[in-house]
C-alpha cells in the first residue's frame, strides 16, 4: 500500500520525485490552482503561461509534465487539470479533487514520492485528495514479472506503484486533518482490497480460498467468522448456494463475518454475491463473455471489504457481512434448466436458466442475514446485464422496498463519488416469475430484467425488514482504459457507499 503522510513544509522545499500541482480551465485560458503558489513562483509567475505553451488546457483528468525550475528541490512539476474554475465562493468539488489526485498517482506509477500541492481548504478536501492518490497509485501486479532480464538477473516486471505521497498544505498536528488522512488510509486499503480479490484469478480464488482470505482478515482485526462449508450447507438446507455451486469440483461456502461495537444502537447486514467464476452452468455463456466472469464475486468482495473498515475505523454500528460463494460450472452434477431448488427459507424455486445463478445464493444469504433482524440489510452484487444496458459502465442501480432508504442510499453514493440511480420495483413483473411448477422461476421476462430480478431478491427478505439491492454489473470491473482514480479491472465498486452507510448508520445521521 502506498503511504501518505501530511506536511506543512512548503513546495519549494519538498525532496521528492515530482511535485503534483492543479490548473483549472478559465474563460483566457489555463489557471493555476491554490496550493501551488510556491510552485508558480518558482516559474516567475507564469507556470500557467508555460502550461499553455505546452498545450494544456486544465481539462479535467489532463495530465501535463514539465521540468522544474532551479527554485523547487524535485526534477519534474506535473500538472493536473481540474476542470472548470468554481463559480465565486465556491470550491472544487470533492470527486474532481479525487479524480485529478488520481490520474496524477497513476503517471507517477515508478517514482517513490511525490508531493501533491492541489487545493485544501478544509478536511473533506484531505479526504478526497487523500482518497485519490491512494486508489490511482493501486496496481495489481502479482502474477507479473516473474522472469529475469537476461545477463543482468534483475526483475523485467511492470513498474511499481508510487510509493509514498506528501500531501502539501495538509497539517498532521490538526485533528481534522489527521482524522480524515486516517479514514482515507483505511477506505483506500479496503477499496485496493476487494479490487485485488477481483482481479485474482478464478483457479486460485476459489469458494474455499476466499473463505480463508475473509477468516484471516477477520481474525487480524477482531471481527468474529462462521465458515459453512458444502457439509454444512446441505445439512441446512441451503438449496440455492449447494444448487448453483454442485456442478463444481471447488464447493461453496457461505461465510459468516460479525462486527460490533459495545456501544451499537443499530445493525446492518450486507450480503454479497460471491460466484468466483461464471460459466454460466448448462446455460452456458457465448463466446466473448467469459474472459471477465472472475468478477462475479466482486459483491463478496465489496462487502468483505466494508465489514473490514468498519472495524478498523472502530464504527458504533454492529456491521454483519455475508459472503455468498460457488462456481458456477456445468458438469453430471449440475443443475439443469428444469431444475427445482428448494431454498434455505423453505420456497421453491424452478430453475429456468442456470446463469441466473446470482439470484439463488443471495436468495438464501437474504433469508439467512434475516434471521439476526437488522435494522437494515444492504445486499450488493454483479447480478445482471439488463442493469449494465439501462445504466451503463459506471452507475450501479439501487433497488429498495423502502423509498427514503433508497433515497439515502443514492446520496451517500453520490457524496463518495461513487455514480449510482434509484430504479424501481415494479409488482406487475412479479408475475412473469409465476411457475407452474414451484414457487416461483428465477427468470421473468426479458424486457426490465435487473427489476425482475430485484424482485425476485426481495422475496427472500425477512418481513418487516428494511432491504435495499445494489446492481453494480456495470461498475465493478473496468475493461477500457484507466480513468481518473480507477484502474482496469476490478474497482472496488460500492466498498465507499457500504462504509459511508455504516458511518451514518452510527451516528444517526442517516435522514
Amino acid at each position: 500500500m502506498t503511504a501518505l503522510t501530511l506536511s506543512t513544509a512548503g513546495a519549494a522545499t519538498l525532496r521528492a520525485d515530482a511535485l503534483v500541482v492543479g490548473v483549472a480551465k478559465g474563460p483566457k485560458g489555463p489557471l493555476v490552482a491554490a496550493g501551488a503558489e510556491a510552485v508558480d513562483k518558482a516559474y516567475d509567475g507564469k507556470l500557467a503561461g508555460v502550461l499553455e505553451a505546452l498545450g494544456a488546457s486544465g481539462a479535467e483528468g489532463e495530465i501535463t509534465k514539465l521540468p522544474a525550475p532551479a527554485g523547487l528541490k524535485v526534477p519534474v512539476v506535473l500538472a493536473v487539470g481540474l476542470g472548470s474554475v468554481p463559480e465565486k465562493d465556491e470550491s472544487f468539488d470533492e470527486e474532481v479533487l479525487r479524480r485529478a489526485a488520481g490520474a496524477a498517482a497513476r503517471a507517477l506509477h515508478g517514482s517513490k514520492k511525490a508531493g501533491f500541492a492541489l487545493p485544501l481548504e478544509d478536511a473533506s478536501a484531505v479526504t478526497a485528495v487523500a482518497e485519490g492518490a491512494l486508489l490511482g497509485a493501486y496496481a495489481f501486479t502479482a502474477y507479473q514479472g516473474g522472469e529475469k532480464k537476461a545477463g543482468n538477473g534483475k526483475d523485467s516486471g511492470p513498474k511499481q506503484p508510487l510509493a509514498e505521497v506528501t500531501l502539501l498544505g495538509a497539517k498532521p498536528r490538526d485533528k481534522e486533518h489527521k482524522a480524515a488522512s486516517e479514514r482515507a488510509a483505511v477506505v483506500a486499503t479496503e477499496v485496493n482490497v476487494a479490487r485485488d480479490l477481483v482481479n485474482t484469478p478464478p483457479n486460485d480464488l476459489t469458494p474455499e480460498a476466499f473463505a480463508a482470505v475473509a477468516s484471516a482478515a477477520a481474525k487480524e482485526n477482531g471481527i468474529k467468522v462462521q465458515v459453512l462449508d458444502e457439509k454444512a450447507l446441505v445439512k441446512g438446507g441451503y438449496g440455492g448456494i449447494m444448487g448453483v455451486g454442485k456442478g463444481s469440483e471447488n464447493l461453496p461456502r457461505l461465510v459468516k463475518l460479525t462486527y460490533t461495537h459495545p456501544k451499537a444502537e443499530k445493525t446492518l447486514a450486507f450480503v454479497g454475491k460471491g460466484i468466483t467464476y461464471d460459466s454460466g452452468g448448462i446455460s452456458l455463456k457465448p463466446a466473448g463473455h467469459n474472459e471477465t466472469m472472475k468478477c462475479d464475486m466482486a459483491g463478496a468482495a465489496a462487502v468483505f471489504a466494508s465489514v473490514v473498515a468498519a472495524a478498523k475505523l472502530g464504527l458504533r454500528v454492529n456491521v454483519t457481512g455475508w459472503l455468498a460463494l460457488a462456481e458456477n460450472m456445468p458438469s453430471g452434477s449440475a443443475t439443469k434448466p428444469g431444475d427445482v431448488l428448494r431454498m434455505y427459507s423453505g420456497k421453491t424455486v424452478e430453475v429456468l436458466n442456470t446463469d441466473a445463478e446470482g439470484r439463488l445464493v443471495l436468495g438464501d444469504a437474504l433469508t439467512k442475514a434475516s434471521e439476526d433482524n437488522p435494522d437494515a440489510i444492504v445486499d450488493v452484487a454483479t447480478l445482471t446485464g439488463a442493469m449494465v444496458l439501462a445504466l451503463g459502465d459506471r452507475t450501479f442501480g439501487i433497488m429498495a422496498n423502502d423509498d427514503a432508504f433508497r433515497t439515502s442510499i443514492h446520496e451517500i453514493a453520490e457524496e463518495v463519488g461513487e455514480s449510482s440511480w434509484p430504479m424501481p420495483l415494479p409488482a406487475e413483473l412479479r408475475k412473469t416469475m409465476d411457475s407452474p411448477t414451484a414457487d416461483i422461476a428465477n427468470m421473468g421476462v426479458r424486457m426490465g430484467g435487473g427489476l425482475v430480478a430485484g424482485l425476485f431478491l426481495q422475496e427472500f427478505v425477512g418481513e418487516g425488514i428494511t432491504w435495499a439491492h445494489l446492481d453494480i454489473a456495470g461498475p465493478a470491473f473496468h475493461e477500457g482504459a484507466p480513468h481518473g482514480y480507477t484502474p482496469k479491472g476490478g474497482t472496488g465498486s460500492a466498498v465507499r457507499t457500504l462504509v459511508r452507510l455504516a458511518e451514518r448508520t452510527a451516528t444517526g445521521d442517516l435522514g
